[in-house]
């Protein structure tokens, strides 16, 4: 979205709007699509931890407001390389975890 010219923080907020229903259907391809195995632990949909689910979602709604604020207060320069050195470390992690 920035290299086609859009703001960087129309962009943040648009990322985390498009997050919501990605993840949802994320969710619901992977638990159908996954067999559930006998030493799957209890608390679980399909093979979804609702414990973990439940953790994700709690830390996520928490920790939303804090992060729009930082997006807001720091400069557009500093924005963009925080989200590429975000990026490097997950490309990073994916490499790794590949090899």
């Amino acid at each position: 979205m920035l290299f086609c010219g859009v703001a960087m923080h129309t962009a943040i907020g648009t990322a985390a709007a498009v997050s919501i229903p990605v993840a949802l259907i994320g969710t619901i391809g992977f638990v159908s699509a996954a067999g559930v195995s006998k030493r799957c632990p209890r608390y679980r949909w399909d093979s979804c931890y609702l414990p973990a689910l439940a953790a994700l979602v709690i830390g996520s709604v928490l920790t939303a407001p804090f992060g729009a604020r930082a997006a807001h207060r720091l400069p557009v320069a500093t924005l963009k390389r925080v989200f590429a050195g975000l990026l490097i470390l997950l490309a990073t992690k994916m490499l790794v975890s590949y090899w």
